[in-house]
């Protein structure tokens, strides 16, 4: 997002369906241009850290179109300069896990 529009990205959320997987992994400064829209929106995909999100944290995440429960799979670094590992850049994040398969609503 430092040197993207919030625009282009909300023309990607918006129109998601029922059951989309959102995956998001930031590089630089995820939060800077996100507006209340864009934040509600990741919130609303199950993000918990997006409200708190803020300049040059690292951030993963993996939500979903539809979730009922805040998403198990997101991970926030916040930037300090006393704790950053990197000159100026907090430390790298990883993460692993199994999705799970969305049960088949029955009609």
């Amino acid at each position: 997002m430092w040197a993207g529009d919030v625009a282009d990205l909300l023309k990607f959320l918006r129109p998601l369906h029922e059951g989309t997987l959102v995956f998001v992994a930031s590089f630089d400064d995820p939060a800077t241009k996100l507006n209340d829209e864009a934040r509600a929106i990741f919130e609303e995909l199950g993000s918990s850290a997006v409200k708190e999100l803020g300049f040059r944290d690292s951030w993963v995440f993996v939500g979903a179109k539809g979730i009922e429960n805040k998403s198990p799979f997101e991970q926030r670094m916040k930037n300090s300069k006393n704790s950053n590992k990197y000159e100026g850049w907090p430390e790298s994040l990883e993460m692993d896990g199994c999705i799970p398969l969305r049960a088949a609503q029955e009609s």
